[in-house]
C-alpha cells in the first residue's frame, strides 16, 4: 500500500515536472515569436509603474499627521483622526450629495447616448454622409476642458451671450445661468455630453462592425425592419461591449472632472458646483492640509473600488459578462 502510494507520488511529481517544462517551452517559443510587441509593452508598463503604482506608498499620510520637515515616515500615526474629521464635517452631507447627484445624472443621461448614436450610425448607408456625422460629433471630444468652459461662459453671458441673445428676441428676460444653482448640474452634464458622445460612439461602432454579416442577411430574408435588426441583432452582439464600458464607467463613479467644476464654480452657485474633487484641491493644494485632503481622496478612490466590485459580481450573475 505504501509503495502504491509512493509510485502514485512519483508519477504525479513527473506529471508536474513535464508540464512545467512544457509551459517553458510554450512560453519562450511565444516570447521569441513576439519579443518585439513585448518590447512595446515595456515602456507602457514602466511608466505604469513608476508614476501610478510607485506614488501609492504616499497613500500613509492619511493616517498621518504629515509633516514637511519630518517627511512620510518620519510623521506621527494618527489612525482614522481624517476620516472621522471628514465624516463630522459640517459641509460633508452637501458634497457627497453634490457629488452623488452628478455623478448619478452623468451616468443615466450621458450612458445611452454613444450607445444610440451608433445605432443610427450604423444604420445609415450613404458613406460620406455617415463620415461626417462621426467626424462632426467627436471633434468636440479634442476641445481641451479649459477652452469649453471658456465657450460655455460666452454662450451662457447674461448680457452677450448667444442664449440669451435668442430669449431677449423672444421677449423673454436674460437667464445668469452659472449665478443659478439649480442649473449648475444641467449645464455640467448637457455639456459633457456633447463634448464626448461621439468619441464614445467610435467603440460601440467597432464593436458593430464585428457582427457576422450573414445575420444582417438573414434578417433580410425575414423581411425584418430596421428597428427589430437593431432590437433582435445589433444590440445583443454589442450588449458585452455595454456592460464592459458600464463596469468602467461604476469605477469612474465618484470621480467627477475636477477641472469643469472647479472652473465653471464661482460664489452664487457653490452650493451645487462643491463636489469632493474641488474640496480636495482647497483643502490640500490651497490650505496645506494634505493628509485631510489624502484622507478624503482615499474615500473618495474605496467607493469607486466598492462600487466596481459590487456592479462586476451583479453583471456576472445577470448576463453571465464582466472584467474578470
Amino acid at each position: 500500500m505504501l509503495l502504491k502510494k509512493k509510485k502514485e507520488q512519483i508519477n504525479s511529481e513527473s506529471v508536474t515536472l513535464a508540464e512545467k517544462k512544457s509551459f517553458k517551452r510554450r512560453f519562450m517559443i511565444a516570447f521569441n515569436r513576439d519579443k518585439e510587441l513585448y518590447l512595446m509593452c515595456l515602456l507602457p508598463l514602466i511608466f505604469v509603474f513608476i508614476f501610478d503604482y510607485g506614488p501609492m506608498y504616499g497613500i500613509q499620510i492619511a493616517f498621518k499627521k504629515f509633516s514637511g520637515a519630518r517627511g512620510i515616515w518620519g510623521s506621527p500615526w494618527v489612525g482614522f483622526e481624517h476620516f472621522i474629521r471628514f465624516l463630522e464635517a459640517p459641509q460633508f452631507w452637501d458634497i457627497l450629495k453634490n457629488t452623488l447627484y452628478l455623478s448619478i445624472y452623468s451616468l443615466i443621461a450621458g450612458f445611452p447616448f454613444p450607445i444610440i448614436l451608433a445605432l443610427l450610425v450604423n444604420q445609415v448607408r450613404n458613406q460620406k454622409f455617415k463620415k461626417t456625422v462621426q467626424m462632426m460629433t467627436y471633434a468636440p471630444h479634442f476641445i481641451s476642458i479649459v477652452v469649453l468652459c471658456g465657450m460655455i461662459s460666452v454662450f451662457l453671458h447674461p448680457s452677450t451671450g448667444i442664449i440669451n441673445n435668442v430669449l431677449k428676441s423672444f421677449g423673454f428676460e436674460p437667464i445668469f445661468f452659472l449665478a443659478k444653482p439649480e442649473m449648475f448640474a444641467d449645464i455640467y452634464v448637457w455639456s459633457d455630453i456633447w463634448q464626448n458622445t461621439g468619441w464614445g460612439m467610435i467603440i460601440y461602432l467597432a464593436a458593430l462592425s464585428s457582427i457576422n454579416p450573414d445575420l444582417y442577411e438573414a434578417a433580410k430574408i425575414d423581411g425584418a425592419s430596421r428597428l427589430k435588426t437593431i432590437w433582435y441583432i445589433e444590440i445583443p452582439s454589442i450588449l458585452p461591449t455595454i456592460v464592459t464600458l458600464f463596469i468602467m464607467r461604476t469605477g469612474k463613479f465618484m470621480s467627477l472632472g475636477f477641472q469643469k467644476a472647479f472652473l465653471l464654480q464661482n460664489s452664487l452657485n457653490i452650493e451645487s458646483s462643491e463636489i469632493i474633487a474641488t474640496y480636495v484641491y482647497k483643502i490640500g493644494l490651497q490650505n496645506g492640509q494634505f493628509s485631510y485632503s489624502a484622507a478624503i481622496g482615499l474615500f473618495n478612490t474605496i467607493i469607486n473600488v466598492i462600487l466596481v466590485l459590487s456592479v462586476n459580481q451583479i453583471s456576472k450573475k445577470l448576463s453571465g459578462n464582466g472584467l474578470w
